[in-house]
């Protein structure tokens, strides 16, 4: 489970950061539950069940928790390639 108290801490220190910064979406990773996190990201990856049974890392690929998978959330969050849209 998150620490959301250093969360917070960090949410406050990103801010002063990036105060100059026009856009600050925020994708969360968070192998685990999602609980929590929409209260400070626009967009979260995470498993909210359980049960899943295979090998680990075929059980991450299939819930999302690839490289090729984050990168197009992120991508889509910044708009730079919204949901959609044709390469």
């Amino acid at each position: 489970m998150p620490d959301f108290k250093v969360r917070r801490q960090q949410l406050r220190m990103a801010e002063r950061v990036a105060a100059a910064v026009d856009s600050r979406e925020t994708l969360a990773v968070e192998a685990g539950c999602s609980h929590g996190w929409d209260r400070y990201a626009d967009d979260v990856i995470a498993i909210d069940h359980f049960g899943a049974s295979a090998p680990g890392s075929v059980v991450l690929a299939e819930f999302g928790y690839t490289a090729e998978n984050v990168v197009a959330r992120a991508r889509a969050l910044l708009a730079l390639d919204p949901p959609g849209k044709k390469a």
